[in-house]
């Protein structure tokens, strides 16, 4: 038996690639290395952080902005992206027994140069925690972005994504269901239509727009705005999550996650700024922030889903300029699925 574990169940770690000077980040490096000063300090206050860094020059340099070493362990290895969520293992329970599935990853539909990011998985393997654990490389493109788990049978994604001919271009829907339900354990798939919010280069990455907070609760991105270009398809998408039903035939708790005023790049091109890829950890919920008064809104409405959880806001203001947020850039592994990993370190 295969599950694929939600993101509010017990974590072990979580994983980061961190930016470099000669990485997509260059012009605005300072700003972005202090989101991840934060984000890395905060995740380290709850449970064990996974650097992956360049070279022994870039560690130290990492090490100088952290300051402390409390709960980090530090891996190098090359990266195309420091996009992790989508080309970093899904760990999956397969019979009680830890499996890290090593998708294949394509530069979100070609893009982008990948092969770095493709052959990650291999490198983690020879470093704790992930050293021994059992893997299973699947000869199927898919980003961990892209999908969401409640945890029990169900999986929500989207359309333009998961069946965009720029991925699995010889498969139909059935097909591409078979593998979901296959691979991750799950018994039935939730397809939304949706496009990509503004700027974001994943062909709608379910991140973006909807995320289990419980097996029978949502969290989704709205928009009140009927001047702004997503007011129309934002609402065909409440709708249609209007008609979901849980396993149990009963309707879902939809809680609706504003948008931020837009924010744009020196190109005047609308960037991808959301709610929605908030990244849960053990007892607490890291909320992206924006410099905005939605901030607070969307803090507020995650707090009732998460009652049990610290709300932490997290700036994510420049992460945007790089059509990302804080859920992109980082990978949990459950606890569940690393009890080797523990005692290892």
């Amino acid at each position: 038996m295969i599950r694929f574990p939600a993101e509010w169940e017990k974590q072990f770690a979580v994983l980061i690639a961190w930016p470099h000077k000669s990485g997509d980040f260059t012009y605005r490096l300072e700003s972005v290395e202090k989101t991840y000063a934060f984000i890395a300090k905060t995740i380290t206050h709850y449970q064990k952080l996974v650097i992956v860094c360049r070279d022994d020059e870039h560690q130290e340099h990492i090490k100088s902005l952290l300051l402390d070493d409390h709960n980090i362990d530090y891996i190098q290895a090359a990266v195309n992206d420091i996009w992790v969520r989508d080309t970093v293992f899904l760990t999956v329970e397969n019979n009680g027994q830890p499996q890290l599935l090593n998708f294949r990853f394509n530069g979100w539909g070609n893009k982008y140069p990948y092969h770095e990011d493709n052959a990650l998985n291999h490198k983690l393997l020879t470093h704790s925690p992930f050293k021994g654990i059992n893997h299973q490389d699947i000869d199927f493109i898919l980003e961990g972005g892209s999908i969401e788990s409640d945890g029990v049978d169900t999986i929500l994604t989207t359309r333009q994504c998961l069946l965009n001919p720029n991925r699995n271009k010889d498969l139909t829907q059935l097909d591409i269901e078979q593998q979901l339900l296959q691979h991750l354990g799950a018994k039935r798939v939730l397809w939304i239509d949706q496009d990509n919010l503004a700027g974001d280069d994943t062909n709608a990455h379910i991140d973006t727009l909807a995320r289990f907070c419980s097996p029978t609760t949502i969290a989704y991105t709205s928009c009140d705005d009927s001047n702004d270009r997503h007011y129309h398809s934002l609402k065909r998408m409440e709708a249609q999550l209007e008609t979901f039903r849980t396993a149990t035939k009963e309707p879902y708790q939809l809680v609706a996650l504003p948008m931020p005023k837009p924010i744009f790049d020196e190109e005047d091109q609308r960037l991808p700024a959301n709610y929605a890829n908030f990244l849960i950890i053990n007892h607490a919920v890291m909320v992206p922030a924006y410099d905005d008064p939605m901030d607070a809104i969307a803090a507020e409405r995650l707090a009732e889903c998460f009652p049990n959880h610290k709300i932490i806001p997290t700036p994510c203001r420049p992460l945007v300029h790089q059509y990302g947020s804080l859920h992109c850039m980082t990978m949990q592994f459950p606890e569940s699925a690393f009890q080797n990993g523990l005692l290892k370190l």
